[in-house]
């Protein structure tokens, strides 16, 4: 579908702008995990990870928006660039809570 190249094609260029293009110190380090784009391809939502303070990044990719989708139009070639919105992407934690959920119940399982 078109909606998943273009996703796929946002979310390279948001790496390489944020790991390349912000100069702003307070920003951790940026892993873009996931983008979905709507199907008129007029939203993105983008989900990231970070090392550091999740919420302070939050508000600074949050600050940058205009300079992000500038950047997008100067690198993607598409009609309309899609506005941005940024979400914490808290798999990663929920997947580590369901592992040692996991392992507790082995652990009494074994004990029986």
């Amino acid at each position: 579908m078109r909606s998943d190249r273009v996703a796929s094609l946002i979310a390279r260029e948001l790496s390489l702008i944020i790991s390349q293009e912000i100069r702003d110190p307070r920003l951790g380090m940026i892993t873009i995990t996931k983008v979905v784009v709507s199907g008129d391809l007029k939203e993105a939502r983008v989900y990231f990870t970070t090392f550091g303070n999740n919420i302070n990044d939050l508000s600074i990719l949050e600050g940058a928006k205009g300079f992000l989708r500038t950047q997008l139009a100067h690198r993607i070639r598409i009609k309309y660039i899609p506005d941005l919105k940024f979400f914490i992407d808290d798999s990663q934690q929920y997947g580590e809570k369901i592992d040692r959920l996991l392992d507790e119940i082995n652990k009494t399982d074994k004990e029986e």
